[in-house]
Parts: structure tokens; C-alpha cells; sequence
């Protein structure tokens, strides 16, 4: 049974990705979870605690496995490209709202979203990808490519159809093809363009 803290934050998260934190009150969230405002602000005393842990949770569900893969340099790079993009497909569907959400508030207050990630030190998982990846450049296993272009080109490649899926599904699906169908063989690109980049 999960407890009324974890309750309230998964109400929090779904009105946060659904709405943006602009978009979220603290009684739209009190709402969700059934109980009253000073019921919410015994466990929450701000939205801004509650959006930094909502997001923190978010981010630790998924970023500490794209490190273990990327740093794991036993794989092959289209094995370890593969994975990152396969552990970012899990959590674009299963939460789906996640991109539009990320691209919103990196607009909003791109300050907050810093300070939060290094209050809660997620930030140091970002660096090491980084030192890892041009270690593995300094050494000649990578080539020696701008990391600013990988990150475009690989968040641009994995965000972009779950950004547009409605176009997708209303527009650009092959008879019988569903959005599924679409992300597996889009996957192969998002590998393949990666891999190029770096090999």
C-alpha cells in the first residue's frame, strides 16, 4: 500500500506533466489526491518542494541506468546507443507527456531547473556521461565529435515523435501501423544516426 506522501506525488507528477508547473495548483493537486490543503502542506510545504521532488524522482528513475550503460565501455557502442535509447523509449512511455514537459520547463525557468538538479545532485551523473564520452574520444574509440551536436542529435532524434505524436497518428502511420509499431523501426534510425556520429 503506498503511503500518502507517495500518493500525493504521483498526483503531483501527473498534473505537473500534464499541466506544467504554471499550470498546477496546490488545490488541483490536493484535489487529485483526495485530501485538504493543510493535509498537502503537512507533507509539502511549497509547490516548489513539491515540483523539485516530483522531478528529482522522475530523473532518478531512469538517468543513473543511462550512466551504467554508457559507461559500461565493454559493450559496443551500438549496444550501449541501443540501451540509452531503449531506456529512454521505457520512460517516454510511461510517461508520455515527459518531452512537451522537459521542453516547457527548460523554457520556464531554466535557473530553478539547474539548482534543483544539483540541489539533489543529479547533476553529477550528467558530468560523468560527459568525462566519460570524451574520455572515451581522447582515446580514439569515439570519434571526436562536439557534444553539443551529440546532445542535439540525439534528443532531437528521441523527443521529436512523442513531441508530434498526434501528427504521427493522425497523419504519417502506415496502413494498420500504430505509434509502437512506428517508435520500433524509428529506434533503428535514432541507433544508426548516433552511431554514425561517434564511429
Amino acid at each position: 500500500m503506498e503511503s500518502m506522501e507517495e500518493h500525493i506525488l504521483v498526483c503531483a507528477e501527473k498534473l505537473f506533466l500534464e499541466r506544467g508547473f504554471d499550470g498546477t495548483s496546490m488545490s488541483d493537486i490536493a484535489l487529485c489526491a483526495g485530501i485538504n490543503r493543510p493535509t498537502l502542506h503537512y507533507y509539502f510545504r511549497t509547490k516548489d518542494k513539491m515540483f523539485r521532488a516530483v522531478l528529482s524522482r522522475i530523473v532518478l528513475s531512469f538517468v543513473p541506468r543511462v550512466y551504467d550503460i554508457v559507461v559500461n565501455s565493454d559493450r559496443s557502442v551500438a549496444e550501449r546507443v541501443s540501451q540509452v535509447v531503449d531506456a529512454y523509449m521505457d520512460i517516454f512511455r510511461k510517461k508520455p507527456c515527459l518531452p512537451l514537459f522537459m521542453a516547457r520547463e527548460v523554457q520556464r525557468d531554466l535557473d530553478f531547473l539547474v539548482r534543483m538538479l544539483q540541489q539533489e545532485q543529479i547533476d553529477r551523473y550528467v558530468r560523468k556521461i560527459i568525462r566519460a564520452l570524451q574520455a572515451e574520444m581522447d582515446e580514439g574509440k569515439l570519434k571526436k565529435v562536439p557534444l553539443r551536436t551529440l546532445f542535439y542529435t540525439f534528443y532531437g532524434l528521441m523527443i521529436f515523435p512523442f513531441l508530434s505524436r498526434r501528427l504521427t497518428e493522425s497523419l504519417l502511420l502506415a496502413e494498420g501501423e500504430t505509434f509502437d509499431d512506428m517508435l520500433e523501426g524509428w529506434k533503428k534510425q535514432v541507433v544508426a544516426q548516433v552511431c554514425a556520429l561517434l564511429v
